[in-house]
């Protein structure tokens, strides 16, 4: 079967590599000139299974009034460009802000963030792919004892899942990330995530396009997507700027773009882009740098080591497509990575970037299937799509094989939406 994947993010490169595993015709469409060069360029660099929750709960509506009053804001609404569909995704975000959604939208994205890692990890077993990748778990670490005494609806989700988890107290975090003693005074205590991983995503989707291509992918970059064509109730082609693709199945990997190109098929899914920022630093003190990613509460910021650089990475945005790089941003990163690791970079020698997540409301990303029998969906993985990129790869190609997945899809696929 020939099937076409619309975007070469980490998505639809794991995606290509899965079903090329399964000895399909694959051909991947961007209009980058490469893979990886809008949202997974420059991510926290988390894979972060026991971090995954949704953005909506039951204490957001609060700390969000709270956000809009900090200098080193989580969280910055641009009024400006508020419009209908902005407001209605904020909407939908606090219509999910109850403990019950709360919970059930945070066992969904465990369920498929614990397989994703499982998935990883087989596929760096066979393929060997290199991408500055560490094995020591991340850190959230609680500036506040508030902090650190509301985490039990984290922790009894993490229970009923399964995942190992640390509750650690200010020595314990030190034990974990020894830089931190040179700021003992700045926090109380953590939750350690002991099984997440950290890495490059550009280098791991780089890498592993490389390894894709080998297996037969053909990758087709520089060629913008106009438009997706249908005929009968299924897709009959993709046009591009360059004319005419035809496939036997297609699957959307556009990220935040995606609702543009589904509206028109009748297809609508909560989709939308909620910009993030991140600074790469190169690490002046080995000794003074983080073993592996600190997720800071109070900011909403990681700090991930990745090889011989720093990737400080965070805040939300609410903007709409603009990728203007704002430096008030900048200086949240900065004043993160200064406050927790002094030594470990020089946060005004970083490379300052900002890319688009695509978030859902609820948080879990829309899979598998469409009304149109030949038509896939990979789309709102938000700020996790990394962590869940193998995992969503397998569940798609399992899917479009005609194979059960080995997961649960309930609660994955549009059909949550009715």
């Amino acid at each position: 079967m020939k099937v076409v994947i619309l975007g070469a993010g980490v998505i639809g490169v794991t995606l290509a590599y899965y079903l090329a595993e399964d000895g399909h015709e694959v051909e991947v469409v961007d209009r980058q000139s490469g893979p990886a060069l809008e949202t997974s360029f420059g991510n926290a660099g988390e894979v972060s299974p026991g971090y995954s929750a949704p953005w909506a709960g039951p204490g957001l509506p609060l700390k969000a009034l709270k956000w809009l009053t900090m200098e080193h804001a989580p969280l910055v609404v641009r009024w400006s460009r508020m419009n209908p569909e902005m407001a209605l995704w904020g909407l939908k975000l606090l219509r999910n802000c109850t403990t019950h959604r709360y919970e059930v939208n945070k066992g969904r994205m465990v369920r498929l963030a614990e397989y994703s890692r499982d998935c990883l990890e087989a596929l760096r077993q066979k393929t060997g792919v290199q991408y500055d990748a560490r094995m020591q778990g991340t850190l959230q670490l609680f500036r506040t004892q508030e902090q650190l005494d509301h985490i039990h609806g984290d922790t009894d989700v993490l229970d009923r899942y399964g995942v190992p988890y640390q509750v650690l107290d200010r020595e314990g975090c030190i034990a974990v990330e020894p830089a931190l003693a040179r700021v003992r005074e700045k926090f109380v205590g953590g939750l350690r995530l002991v099984h997440d991983e950290t890495g490059d995503c550009f280098k791991f989707t780089n890498a592993l396009s490389e390894i894709a291509a080998a297996r037969g992918v053909r990758f087709t970059f520089g060629r913008s997507i106009l438009s997706i064509e249908q005929e009968k109730g299924a897709i009959s082609s993709v046009v591009t700027d360059a004319g005419r693709i035809v496939a036997d199945a297609y699957v959307m990997a556009l990220g935040s773009y995606a609702p543009r190109f589904l509206r028109p098929l009748g297809i609508r899914i909560p989709v939308y882009p909620v910009k993030g920022y991140s600074l790469t630093v190169p690490i002046t003190d080995p000794a003074g740098a983080p073993e592996s990613t600190v997720m800071d509460e109070t900011f909403k910021v990681a700090v991930t080591r990745l090889g011989d650089r720093i990737r400080i990475g965070g805040t939300a945005e609410l903007t709409g497509f603009d990728l203007t790089l704002h430096e008030e941003r900048r200086k949240t990163l900065e004043h993160v990575v200064g406050d927790l690791y002094p030594d470990g970079g020089d946060g005004k020698a970083g490379t300052f970037w900002t890319g688009l997540r695509p978030m859902t409301p609820d948080g879990t990303p829309v899979l598998g299937p469409t009304p149109f029998a030949n038509l896939h969906l990979a789309s709102g993985h938000g700020t996790l799509g990394w962590t869940m990129a193998a995992g969503t790869g397998r569940l798609l190609s399992d899917l479009i094989s005609g194979r059960k997945p080995e997961i649960d899809t309930d609660g994955l696929t549009l059909a949550r939406y009715g």
